[in-house]
């Protein structure tokens, strides 16, 4: 499908035909352009000869090398290009390699276009510069919610979408205990199980707020802002001062 002038360009790698015609034909329903391959190595091979996409929807199990293959050959040749997985696999395992190996989001199958649409949305929005930014400051963190970039004390700190929407509940009520619930919807959409068990979500938030510490540690090794609720949540404390 060609895109049009303006549009920001999707590419699609997934070895599914029909799954990869259905999910062409709804974005281009929805204004983007669109290019598609049913491999990687196909992918790989293009992408030098073609216009660098903006986005890359990428799934991971598929014959010849497989999504996080790709991924890891794009970031060893310094292609920043922004890879959202789009898969039927949903263990934590899968997610957490993914987002270390430099994806930016993960988003199963599963979920309905207008959710993966909005994630699209929001993945763009980073690299966006022609609006203008709306920000919230706690303290030292700065959160540009048009971006979806976070600073702390100025610093950029490297979080994902759904890691970045974590943030932003805790910001909002800085000084009050978030729920797991609350949490894992502001990352993932509301009403959304996922994890093992009827409580398995907690599981999810625990890692990524794991992962969201060691982001802001990398940062600032005395990064210490975001406090444990035992068996309720987590909480955006204040900071102490100098």
């Amino acid at each position: 499908m060609a895109s049009e002038a303006n549009s920001p360009l999707i590419a699609i790698v997934d070895d599914d035909p029909l799954f990869r015609e259905t999910l062409a034909g709804n974005l281009g329903d929805a204004g983007y352009g669109v290019r598609a391959w049913g491999d990687g190595e196909a992918f790989l091979a293009d992408l030098a000869a073609q216009t660098e996409p903006d986005l890359l929807l990428l799934d991971w199990k598929m014959p010849g090398i497989n999504g996080i293959e790709v991924l890891r050959r794009l970031r060893s040749a310094q292609v920043a290009l922004p890879v959202i997985f789009l898969t039927v696999l949903s263990d934590q395992i899968f997610e957490e390699a993914a987002l270390l190996g430099g994806a930016v989001d993960f988003i199963e199958k599963s979920r309905s276009f207008t959710i993966l649409e909005r994630r699209i949305a929001l993945t763009l929005g980073r690299a966006a510069a022609a609006e203008p930014a709306a920000a919230t400051r706690v303290g030292g963190l700065s959160l540009d919610t048009t971006s979806r970039r976070a600073q702390w004390r100025g610093r950029p700190v490297d979080l994902t979408v759904g890691e970045f929407s974590m943030v932003e509940a805790l910001a909002a009520k800085a000084g009050r205990d978030v729920s797991y619930r609350e949490l894992y919807d502001s990352g993932r959409g509301k009403g959304f199980h996922g994890g093992a068990g009827e409580d398995g979500y907690r599981t999810n938030v625990r890692a990524a707020i794991k992962r969201i510490r060691e982001k802001f540690k990398t940062v600032d090794p005395d990064f210490e802002q975001i406090g444990n609720y035992p068996g309720f949540g987590y909480v955006w404390q204040a900071e102490r001062d100098a």
